[in-house]
């Protein structure tokens, strides 16, 4: 039996914890994703226009295994700069890779463009991200609210305003999977013409308003706005797992997750998104034999949540810096 977890968050993963931070003048924010303890970590990327930092030492050939944390922003390359907070952060709580006495904490991180939504972006030579990477990763919690929260603070999707989502699953044999994910795509997570998501059925519990399937698509136009340039859009998630993986393995689970992208989204991986999926194994508990079926059954595990937590974060995003939330017009002829 698989089932959505207590929580239905990442957090519902063991050892895992969540840290948001936003600036409302901006209108821009961060999320930390920590584990308890240093945690085995991939990556895989597919997004044409892509902002990252340390993903190439998540490499399965590279010899950093664990990481300390990882880290989504808003703010395109300045974004970048929470990643060094957290890592200060962290380091001042002393956690890292400790060698010859000085801690280095190993925080991967991606970034989404929100630079247009009017907020004020005239910060001069000092950006707000390191300081809200710092306050992201000082309130860690396992309980945390989804839409205009964190990296989705800032974020939009092609009609709506885009959010922060999370969701989970579990099976009666304790495998927890879960996935956050900051929404800011090109593409539409509404099917044209309706006002139901593409990941309608992947839906569990009603969690994005129950509104099923469409009752026709005669029309299937692309939803994607003329003018979009380089990297103006992302979607950015990390998935987790309490099960103990390889590097090589929980790369192939965030290669798996991506599929949960596609349901999602339409069109997606575009040359103007930065699409990238993180893994995160907290190692508590051993992959079940043979292990190719038990990483299948994560990776698929994995993609369900991603597909479930980008609906939820547009659902539950509200209208911001004159963008709809998608409940604001929900009801609308």
């Amino acid at each position: 039996m698989i089932k959505t977890g207590p929580l239905n968050l990442i957090t519902d993963v063991d050892g895992i914890k969540i840290g948001n931070a936003e600036d409302t003048k901006v209108v821009t924010g961060v999320t930390a994703i920590i584990p308890d303890a240093a945690a085995i970590g991939a990556v895989d990327v597919r997004g044409g226009g892509p902002g990252t930092r340390e993903t190439e030492a998540l490499n399965p050939d590279c010899l950093v295994e664990r990481v300390d944390g990882i880290v989504l922003s808003g703010g395109s390359v300045y974004g970048l700069e929470a990643a060094s907070g957290t890592v200060a952060e962290l380091a001042r709580q002393g956690k890292g890779f400790n060698h010859k006495g000085i801690i280095v904490p190993i925080v991967p991180s991606a970034i989404l463009f929100d630079m247009l939504n009017g907020g004020d972006k005239n910060w001069g030579d000092t950006s707000p991200y390191r300081q809200l990477g710092i306050e992201a990763t000082q309130n860690l919690v396992t309980e945390f609210q989804l839409g205009n929260v964190g990296a989705g603070y800032g974020a939009t999707e092609a009609r709506y305003k885009g959010g922060l989502g999370s969701a989970s699953m579990v099976t009666d044999k304790g495998v927890q999977v879960g996935a956050i994910v900051a929404a800011n795509p090109v593409g539409s997570v509404i099917i044209p013409g309706t006002k139901s998501f593409w990941a309608w059925a992947f839906e569990q519990e009603g969690e994005y308003g129950g509104l099923g399937p469409p009752a026709f698509v005669g029309d299937m136009p692309l939803d994607m706005p003329e003018g979009s340039s380089l990297a103006e859009n992302t979607t950015i998630c990390v998935v987790a797992t309490n099960v103990a993986l390889t590097k090589s393995e929980a790369r192939r689970v965030a290669i798996m997750a991506h599929d949960g992208i596609a349901r999602a989204i339409r069109p997606v991986h575009t040359p103007f998104d930065g699409d990238s999926i993180f893994t995160l194994s907290t190692e508590k508990q051993e992959l079940e034999e043979p292990r190719s079926i038990g990483l299948a059954r994560i990776g698929a595990m994995a993609a369900d949540c991603v597909a479930r937590a980008i609906a939820r974060g547009v659902y539950n995003a509200e209208s911001l810096a004159g963008v709809p939330g998608f409940q604001s017009e929900l009801f609308k002829d």
